[in-house]
C-alpha cells in the first residue's frame, strides 16, 4: 500500500467518483446522499481541484494506492483565518468498501497528522455521524471527543442524524 500525496486529481477522477459512489452507497456520511451521479461526484472532485490549486493552498488530499489504484483518501482542509492558522479539519475518510480493515484509515490519518505538522498546524478537528465505525477509529488514533449535536445531517433514510465532533492536538 502507498500513501502519498495527491495534487492533481485529473488523472484519478474515475476512481475518485467511484470511490466517493461506493461509500455513500455503503452508507457513510460524507456530505452526498445516494445514489450520487457521475456528473455530481466530477463537479466536487473539481471544486476539490480549485482548492488544492490555490496560492497560498488551503487544503492537502493524501491517497491511498494499492498498485496504481486508488483505494482510499482523506483532505486536510488548512483554516484560512488569521486567529486560525494553527488548525485544520480533517474531511472525507474514504476507503473503498473492497479494501476495508486492511489499515487503510490509520494509514492515511498518520500520513495527514505529518503533513498538518508541516504545515505548522498544531490542532486537527473533525466530524463524524454519530455511531459510525469511524468513531471508535478517531478514538484509537488519540482524538478526543468535544461534543455532540442533534439533528445535523440528513440520513439516506430521512432521518436526521446526531453528528460527533473531535479534536486532537498534534504539537
Amino acid at each position: 500500500m502507498k500513501i502519498l500525496l495527491i495534487s492533481d486529481l485529473t488523472p484519478h477522477l474515475s476512481s475518485l467518483t467511484a470511490l466517493l459512489q461506493d461509500c455513500v452507497s455503503s452508507g457513510a456520511s460524507v456530505g452526498f446522499l445516494p445514489p450520487v451521479k457521475n456528473e455530481q461526484a466530477e463537479q466536487y472532485w473539481s471544486a476539490v481541484q480549485l482548492e488544492l490549486d490555490s496560492v497560498p493552498t488551503s487544503r492537502i488530499m493524501i491517497g491511498a494506492f494499492e498498485g496504481e489504484q486508488l483505494v482510499g483518501c482523506v483532505q486536510l482542509s488548512l483554516a484560512g483565518k488569521s486567529n486560525a492558522q494553527h488548525r485544520a479539519e480533517v474531511e472525507k475518510l474514504m476507503v473503498h468498501t473492497r479494501h476495508r480493515g486492511k489499515g487503510i484509515s490509520k494509514q492515511l490519518l498518520s500520513q495527514l497528522e505529518i503533513e498538518a505538522k508541516q504545515q505548522k498546524r498544531t490542532l486537527l478537528v473533525l466530524d463524524t455521524r454519530l455511531g459510525d465505525i469511524a468513531s471508535d477509529l478517531y478514538k484509537r488514533m488519540g482524538y478526543t471527543e468535544a461534543g455532540r449535536i442533534p439533528n445535523f445531517a440528513l440520513s439516506a433514510n430521512g432521518k436526521l442524524e446526531p453528528t460527533i465532533y473531535f479534536y486532537k492536538s498534534i504539537a
